[in-house]
């Protein structure tokens, strides 16, 4: 049976790069594009042999009724451009793909979660994680006991000249969903949130690079509680040195009572990150040695052409070899959960929980005190 999938990117809303969501149906069996969506008609043949789509619409809602699609693909990165189309695309019964951050606002983060119930429709949220082979195998040693207990999730955002509220809704996306990923949604969050040195206050905002929504701070340090006593910290501050020079502060690292796995997280042709293994017990000061994980892929793709890695670099599709590998897993994980009828790995209520955990810790700095998760209070603690 042939999957029909339509992509939505609308080129006259200029915004740094993406994901490539945009082509991770490609090479795909039973699978076929038949709509890319465009307002902005400039070099369409162009656009169009990039995604392999057949035809293409200017508007969104007129492609549904022409169209009906079973998936489609929302490219955008600006958190505000999501729930028009997600509503759209449910009343149609189409199931979605979107970017992160799914939403900036936790009232329309439980709006989409309503429409996906009501409609009937799976959405799969692109953090690649999830789907990524070193982070499997990271959630796989954990689970075996390699490290023994865990103890603490290390996570930091890119900390360069987003570094703060930016980093905390466009990178800190990845690290949360990553730890709650790895274990379980967590219960709490404390966090010290300051601007300039001093501690936010309601009022403060961040001038921000992107229509993100509401941020504040210049520097962030969270604690998040999970289960079973693992403590997940996320921190971001701004213009770290190296950052300029090509070192990768984004990532995430879990030390354990036995050794600790580290795991940066790049969007860069170079360096190549790799998945490493410390068998040095902490306290973690007292120094490590780090050896590379062999990495073993076990999952197929039957019928699929392999993936176009010439791809890689260029617009709109990140250098790195780690998107196009996880986008393919993710789309294949939808198509998945839709035959099955259960929810993808990825889903709107991880997504709504990562929005809870970056909502927390702006409420958490605010009231100076330790906040439960999910929020109970769903308004922005930041204000509209």
């Amino acid at each position: 049976m042939q999957t029909r999938v339509a992509i939505l990117k609308d080129t006259s809303k200029p915004m740094m790069g993406l994901h490539a969501l945009h082509v991770a149906f490609r090479g795909l069996p039973n699978v076929e594009v038949v709509a890319h969506v465009d307002s902005n008609p400039a070099e369409i043949e162009k656009k169009m042999a990039a995604t392999q789509a057949k035809r293409h619409y200017l508007d969104f809602e007129t492609m549904l009724d022409q169209e009906h699609p079973d998936i489609v693909v929302l490219c955008s990165r600006h958190p505000g451009d999501h729930f028009a189309p997600i509503r759209a695309a449910a009343e149609h019964g189409c199931h979605v793909f979107c970017e992160k951050p799914m939403t900036a606002d936790l009232r329309e983060a439980d709006r989409i979660v309503e429409l996906v119930e009501k409609h009937g429709i799976k959405l799969c949220v692109a953090h690649p994680a999830r789907y990524s082979l070193p982070y499997l195998t990271m959630k796989a040693m954990i689970e075996r006991g390699d490290i023994g207990t865990p103890v603490t999730a290390y996570g930091r955002g890119k900390c360069d000249h987003r570094g703060g509220g930016e980093d905390l809704m466009v990178l800190g996306t990845h690290i949360l969903d990553l730890q709650a990923f790895l274990f379980g949604e967590p219960r709490s969050v404390w966090a010290d949130v300051k601007t300039q040195g001093r501690p936010i206050a309601p009022e403060d905002r961040s001038k921000t690079m992107e229509p993100i929504g509401p941020a504040a701070g210049d520097d962030i340090f969270a604690c998040l509680e999970f289960l079973n006593g693992v403590r997940g910290v996320f921190e971001s501050r701004r213009g770290l040195a190296g950052v300029s020079q090509g070192v990768v502060q984004m990532g995430l690292a879990v030390a354990g009572t036995e050794g600790m796995l580290s795991m940066p997280f790049n969007d860069a042709a170079e360096p190549v990150c790799r998945l490493r293994r410390s068998r040095t017990s902490p306290p973690l000061a007292w120094g490590v040695d780090y050896e590379d994980v062999p990495l073993v892929e076990t999952r197929a793709t039957p019928g699929a052409e392999p993936l176009d890695f010439s791809l890689c670099g260029q617009p709109d599709i990140p250098s790195a070899r780690f998107f196009l590998e996880a986008n393919r897993f993710a789309v294949l994980d939808l198509m998945e959960s839709i035959a099955e009828n259960r929810q993808p790995v990825s889903n709107v209520y991880t997504a709504r929980a990562t929005l809870d955990m970056i909502c927390g810790i702006y409420a958490a700095a605010l009231k100076r005190r330790t906040m439960t998760i999910p929020l109970k209070n769903r308004n922005h603690p930041l204000g509209s």
